[in-house]
């Protein structure tokens, strides 16, 4: 279970002498026989305040072997089943509700302030500093050592697992996308119409109809295009987070003996992540999208007139042929570039960080040698990587051209 989106009126981060949620938390744990230091609940969490909040009790309860999940919703619909849930009160306090008594007139209550131990409180009382909102948090399913693997189980990918969380937005791309692409197919329409129909008969009726719903089409395409844009960008952005937390996390869970020999170096690695919100929402993800419709096209201009289709599938092949052509060198490229950059950003913070040191060693003209012999091998596989990829683009530009005057 995940928390809802952010905008919600939820609290920050709780005031009281301790940390309410965690305790809470802790409670719910041990409700369910299960156990959780609270050192181990929160170590290495971004608190606020030095407590848990709302958004993060998630993270925290998943150490514990639970999913949990935010609500909003009254206390009358609050399903009993789901039971011990954690209720946010307002003035930012929280407690436990183990369940109603009395016909539903008392709740049975667990306040961090009083440990583990059960307490009653009136319905009335409860609903009034009730804040509507609800954690509802569960153990979840363990084999344990009775039952081992049979064969090796695969787990979740840290990268790919946290795209599949956004799974709904990519689909409402992938539906964009197959609007945008049978939007693209009516104007070719269009022209073939007036020029076949409307020209030679001089119907201006026909042609301002035809007008008036290419014209709707083109506005449809760009409010589509618009909500593929802000779909990406949204996913990426999702993902961006989880990633970046993820990454950190184990960066600080990093042991003594493991950390890495420069800290430059390993600096450029991490930043180098960033790169993936830029990728997942550049023209290359939204073209790789678009790459399956180009079947709903040959489709259609097979329909017109299928040998006009020899010459854009020999075109398709050629690219492809090209493309596999260049791959491995691009890619021992691209690794080397990584590399290099790496080795230059280490140099870099070496430099500032034993500044003094280098200084009085004397060390500066070694420092400054190493910097510009990685600055030139950098600059010298870079230019070889940018001409490779300008070839590809050029390659495509070309394959077009010539295929356009094939056709005609």
């Amino acid at each position: 279970m995940t928390a809802p989106d952010k905008g919600q009126n939820i609290p920050t981060a709780f005031a009281g002498t301790s940390d309410a949620l965690l305790e809470c938390l802790i409670a719910v744990v041990h409700a369910h026989g299960g156990t959780l230091s609270r050192q181990a609940a929160i170590d290495g969490l971004p608190l606020v305040n030095h407590r848990l909040t709302p958004s993060l009790f998630q993270r925290a309860a998943k150490r514990a072997g639970f999913s949990s999940k935010l609500i909003q919703k009254p206390l009358d619909e609050l399903n009993p089943a789901l039971f011990p849930a954690v209720l946010l009160l307002n003035n930012e306090e929280a407690c436990i509700l183990l369940g109603w008594q009395d016909e539903g007139r008392t709740a049975r209550l667990i306040f961090p302030e009083l440990g583990e131990a059960e307490a009653l409180l009136p319905r009335d009382e409860l609903a009034a500093r009730y804040a509507g909102h609800t954690i509802l948090a569960r153990p979840e399913f363990r084999f344990d050592a009775r039952t081992p693997e049979v064969g090796r189980v695969k787990h979740r990918h840290w990268f790919w697992g946290a795209l599949a969380e956004n799974a709904p937005l990519y689909r409402d791309v992938l539906l964009a996308a197959f609007m945008i692409n049978l939007f693209a197919i009516a104007l070719p329409l269009f022209t073939m119409n007036v020029y076949d129909r409307v020209v030679p008969n001089h119907a201006i009726e026909t042609l301002w109809m035809l007008a008036a719903g290419m014209g709707i089409v083109l506005i449809a395409d760009l409010v589509l295009r618009t909500m593929r844009g802000y779909f990406l960008d949204l996913a990426s952005s999702r993902v961006d987070v989880r990633l970046s937390a993820y990454i950190m996390e184990r960066v600080l869970g990093l042991r003594m003996e493991n950390r890495p020999l420069s800290a430059g170096s390993f600096a450029a690695n991490l930043r180098s992540f960033e790169t993936i919100r830029d990728f997942i929402t550049s023209a290359t993800v939204t073209a790789f999208i678009d790459v399956p419709f180009a079947l709903i096209f040959l489709a259609v201009i097979g329909w017109i007139a299928w040998p006009l289709i020899l010459p854009i599938v020999f075109g398709m092949l050629l690219l492809l042929a090209y493309a596999f052509t260049v791959h491995s060198k691009m890619h021992e490229l691209s690794e080397t570039t990584y590399r290099a950059s790496a080795m230059r950003n280490a140099t870099l913070v070496e430099s500032l960080v034993g500044l003094e040191a280098i200084k009085a060693l004397g060390a500066e003209s070694v420092m400054q040698r190493k910097w510009e012999a990685s600055a030139n091998f950098l600059a010298r596989v870079g230019a070889q990587l940018r001409l490779l990829s300008s070839s590809t683009i050029n390659g495509a530009m070309w394959a077009q051209q010539l295929v356009s005057v094939i056709v005609v």
